[in-house]
């Protein structure tokens, strides 16, 4: 009875932890919730640039998060997630200043989108540095224990603050401009600093950190995996927007807000899914998810539709990211778990990086469509990847 009573109170302790985690990392990720809805059409109609420019800008983000999250992992693994946090905010106030002062030059477009290509370069490094730091610190707390809980969890106060941010950003940009969007930027991460103080650190005593291509060999293809499925993701930040503008559904926010609600509920009620069933399967079945949701996406005729497919494209990637990410860190593990999972986060960032401004070149600007047909062909290549994992 009283080792009962004492794994019961490690529990509850566990999961005030874990709440609290998951609310630092939904406000540090609120910062760039805001801009998801908001940069497609500052860049598309104020700015004046096409669809290839508009990929760019939601690519850079990503593109930066891959150079970093190599050496996010290794910071997180060394001085502990908490740090990791903190580096993370600070980064992201340096990438709202850029917004700030690309502003004065918006009748110059060539200097302003180069401004804005900066911040956002400086936010994916933030982006790295919280995620990493916060599932680093998460499965130290859980000490080897519930890796998929944590992995979605995790996750899902990322999403939340997409999920929160896309109206809010919506709202804040139609009233007050890209101006306040930027100023919003620089004022939010103090207040995450502010949480990061009651959590306490854990750094793993092993001196034995894995290097780069030990990572690599171990999660190449849990990474693959996800990778093919970040296309979809990518598709569905970069163009649903500019979908229901063509398409004169107005409600732009509502393929964003779909999608992270989606994806809120899939992991809060089939979090545990993925300890239980494994890592593969998991990641099969929802990849033929996220697929469909794509297609849905491409053939929608209304704009509910296309929100069925959003929230779809969330639900799945809710479970693919952890799923092959429970893979991941089971096979490097020990005390390299923010390597782990910094590497194989790569993977879908180098794919989000590359296909966001890949899709804006091959996608007539009439036919923002299309973007989803082709996204929905390349997840489906997640699946023989998940079988090869399986084997291996």
């Amino acid at each position: 009875m009283q080792s009962e009573s004492m794994q019961s109170d490690e529990s509850i302790s566990f999961m005030r932890m874990l709440m609290t985690l998951m609310l630092v990392v939904l406000a540090g990720f609120l910062i760039i919730g805001i801009a998801l809805p908001v940069l497609p059409r500052y860049v598309h109609y104020q700015l004046g640039f096409g669809t290839f420019a508009v990929g760019l800008v939601t690519g850079v983000q990503f593109a930066a998060s891959l150079c970093t999250r190599f050496a996010a992992g290794r910071y997180a693994d060394q001085y502990g997630g908490c740090r990791s946090i903190y580096l993370g905010l600070i980064m992201a106030i340096v990438g709202g200043v850029f917004y700030l002062v690309s502003i004065p030059f918006t009748a110059q477009p060539a200097l302003a989108i180069t401004l804005v290509l900066l911040g956002r370069a400086v936010v994916g490094g933030a982006e790295s540095f919280i995620i990493t730091g916060g599932m680093t610190l998460g499965l130290a707390l859980a000490g080897g224990k519930q890796t998929g809980r944590v992995i979605a969890w995790v996750g899902t106060a990322m999403f939340a603050a997409f999920a929160l941010g896309a109206p809010l950003g919506t709202f804040i940009f139609d009233h007050s401009g890209f101006i306040a969007i930027a100023v919003t930027t620089v004022v939010l991460p103090f207040a995450a600093m502010a949480m990061v103080r009651v959590l306490p650190e854990r750094v793993a005593p092993s001196n034995q950190k894995g290097t780069l291509s030990q990572a690599l060999s171990s999660v190449w293809l849990p990474g693959l995996g996800a990778a093919f499925n970040g296309v979809g993701y990518a598709a569905l930040l970069s163009f649903s927007v500019l979908l229901y503008s063509q398409k004169g559904w107005g409600m732009g926010w509502l393929p964003i807000t779909a999608f992270a609600a989606a994806l809120i509920a899939a992991r809060l009620f089939m979090g545990q899914l993925i300890d239980r069933s494994g890592g593969t399967l998991v990641g099969v079945l929802f990849s033929l998810v996220t697929a469909v949701g794509q297609g849905l996406l491409w053939a929608a005729p209304s704009p509910w539709i296309a929100a069925a497919g959003a929230a779809l494209t969330g639900a799945g990637w809710a479970m693919v990211y952890p799923a092959f990410g429970s893979e991941a860190v089971k096979r490097l593990g020990g005390s390299n778990k923010g390597v782990a999972m910094a590497t194989y986060s790569a993977f879908p960032d180098l794919a989000i990086g590359l296909t966001s401004p890949l899709l804006g070149l091959v996608v007539p600007a009439g036919q923002m469509n299309m973007a989803f047909l082709w996204s929905a062909i390349l997840v489906l290549l997640a699946v023989p990847v998940a079988l090869l994992a399986a084997k291996k």
